[in-house]
């Protein structure tokens, strides 16, 4: 099982990219490769002066302005979802990969704009949204990927089917996050399964970036975050590491549907295929997960 590092990200010269949460971390390394091998980026963030200053370090690896460009994407909000794929739309007639990168970790009990659990919301309702208002054009590119970031934190997951907004059970904020990491995984299968009973070419893969030092979950101050300081100074693999298994998902010639693609040690080293947990390779859940999902979409008009 060979790992793939940086330097095994092939060229993708030409190819149209969207990265939600392209500001910082994870995010930004996936940014800055694709964009040294070639695509034109789309940095899909809510904060866009951060999104900008972001986009000025890209450049500043040699990267033409041309080639990464700054637009505003609030997931947690179907409005912002609505209006930047339509944006999308209208500028680009082809999109080779979207990147479900951006998410939150660990976050105390709060609501999105449109009442969802903010963890499920934007991790995966969010994410969902966006990949069906967008496949229209993704379908229409030959080679199109899908690469969904989850989390090792989706092996402890558990899908509240009948409450996934906690709205009627106790809020935990890793009860949320595992759920939402999970939700991840059975999203990309399930969308996988459906993009070949279409016929359609689109790819959907996933990845995790095991143990890397980022900004999430850092949210919260305190004694949590200084544990995570002191953790990533110890322990943790850079954030250009932990990249690398969402760019060999997003550009592996070899990539299946469904493929998940991690550490080669869980927590850190080269990106190796990885195969998820029980729980997340069962078809039925996935399949309920989708009309849940749908049906909790369905007031923002998302259709597949």
């Amino acid at each position: 099982m060979t790992g793939w590092t940086e330097q095994d990200v092939p060229a993708v010269e030409g190819k149209v990219a969207i990265v939600t949460g392209a500001n910082v971390g994870l995010g930004f390394e996936t940014t800055r490769v694709l964009a040294k091998r070639g695509a034109t980026v789309v940095m899909a963030c809510r904060n866009q002066q951060k999104a900008n200053a972001a986009r000025d370090l890209v450049l500043s690896h040699g990267v033409a302005p041309e080639r990464v460009r700054v637009s505003a994407l609030d997931l947690a909000d179907q409005g912002s979802i609505e209006a930047f794929a339509d944006e999308i739309k209208a500028e680009y007639d082809s999109l080779d990969l979207l990147i479900n990168n951006a998410g939150l970790m660990g976050l105390a009990e709060s609501k999105t704009a449109d009442g969802f659990d903010t963890q499920f919301g934007v991790n995966h309702l969010g994410h969902m949204a966006l990949t069906l208002r967008l496949l229209p054009v993704l379908n229409e590119t030959a080679g199109a990927r899908v690469v969904t970031v989850t989390s090792f934190g989706h092996r402890p997951g558990r899908i509240r089917l009948d409450d996934p907004n906690f709205e009627q059970g106790r809020h935990g904020r890793w009860r949320a996050y595992f759920q939402s990491k999970l939700a991840n995984i059975l999203f990309t299968a399930e969308l996988g399964r459906r993009l070949d009973a279409a016929g359609a070419g689109t790819l959907s893969t996933a990845a995790h970036p095991g143990y890397s030092r980022t900004e999430l979950g850092k949210d919260d101050p305190g004694l949590r975050a200084t544990l995570f300081s002191f953790s990533d100074r110890i322990v943790a693999q850079s954030a250009a590491a932990g990249a690398v298994p969402t760019l060999r998902a997003a550009t592996d010639p070899d990539a299946v549907q469904g493929a998940l693609y991690g550490p080669r040690m869980m927590a850190f080293g080269t990106a190796v295929p990885e195969t998820p947990s029980r729980t997340a390779r069962d078809a039925e859940l996935a399949a309920k997960l989708w009309d849940l999902s749908m049906d909790l979409l369905a007031p923002a008009k998302v259709s597949w």
